[in-house]
């Protein structure tokens, strides 16, 4: 079984901070030309900043860019389980591989809210869910008695795990170990190896916008049984991650990094990062010390 590298996609913007579609269908080719499969409108996508009606346009260009060549999944959660749904039939219609549901945020929910949540979600769409968990963003957290209650239901196939606790993470690989049909992906950069080794079906990755030769690398040596090549993409992963990260919020800096590779992108919709000319001299002298251009 061969694993897979989603990669968290940023969304393009243009200086006016419009959708730019033109420049994330570029994106989109870039990933697929290094055989990565793509997460739309996700934490690194600026979903808390898109409307509606923008992350259906989004998915519209980003499925129809992908095409069948690589699987495409999309982040359809919101505060509300109504606009949730709403939202993921929209991907539906869409013809997405997976619908991806963060945790409400803003609204504190109790297990059996969220559980009640994501099976409303999984009853109403055909593409098969995927639950998502990053407390620190949500302040919620689906707790892996939660998950192994989910992962009965006909059409939850799996979890994605952006908690960055490597006990959380090894709950969730037991809950996949115990149900028939439930995928773990990784969320945290820094686990992607450990989790492949321990029964992980793959990742779903931020820092691949900047590095996606090197989280494709690592995938193919792990596949290919190569322990000595995959440690050591892993390394040059993790250490990335390290001295990028050190310079403030992560999914501001991966689309900051990209801008100073590649403008086009465009930068992230305000607040998330003002642009300043101190932080940009120190995020290319950390692209410099991975020779990455």
């Amino acid at each position: 079984m061969t694993s897979t590298a989603f990669v968290a996609l940023v969304t393009c913007f243009d200086n006016d901070e419009n959708l730019d579609l033109k420049a994330t269908r570029a994106q989109v080719r870039r990933q697929v030309a290094a055989g990565n499969a793509i997460m739309a409108a996700g934490t690194n996508g600026d979903f808390s900043a898109l409307t509606f009606d923008e992350k259906v346009r989004l998915l519209d260009a980003v499925k129809d860019e992908a095409g069948d060549k690589v699987p495409v999944f999309a982040n359809a959660g919101m505060p509300a389980t109504y606009e949730t749904e709403r939202l993921a039939k929209e991907f539906d219609r869409i013809g997405l591989d997976g619908i991806a549901v963060i945790t409400p945020y803003f609204i504190d929910c109790t297990q059996d809210g969220m559980e009640r949540h994501f099976a409303r979600v999984a009853d109403a769409v055909q593409a098969p869910v995927y639950l998502y968990d990053i407390p620190a963003r949500t302040q919620n957290h689906i707790e892996p008695q939660t998950a192994a209650r989910l992962a009965k239901h006909g059409n939850i196939k799996g979890i994605k795990d952006s908690g960055g606790a490597q006990d959380t993470l090894a709950a969730y690989l037991e809950v996949g170990r115990n149900a028939a049909d439930f995928e773990v992906y990784s969320g945290p950069d820094h686990l992607v190896l450990w989790a492949l080794q321990n029964g992980a079906a793959g990742c779903i990755s931020g820092l691949g916008n900047v590095l996606p030769d090197t989280l494709a690398e690592l995938i193919a040596a792990f596949d290919a049984n190569d322990l000595a090549r995959a440690e050591a993409a892993q390394a040059r992963y993790t250490a990335f991650r390290t001295d990028l990260y050190k310079l403030g919020y992560p999914p501001a800096l991966v689309k900051r990094a990209l801008w100073c590779m590649d403008p086009s992108v465009g930068a992230s919709r305000q607040p998330a990062l003002v642009p300043n000319a101190d932080q940009d001299k120190a995020i290319r002298h950390v692209l410099a010390k991975y020779d990455i251009a």
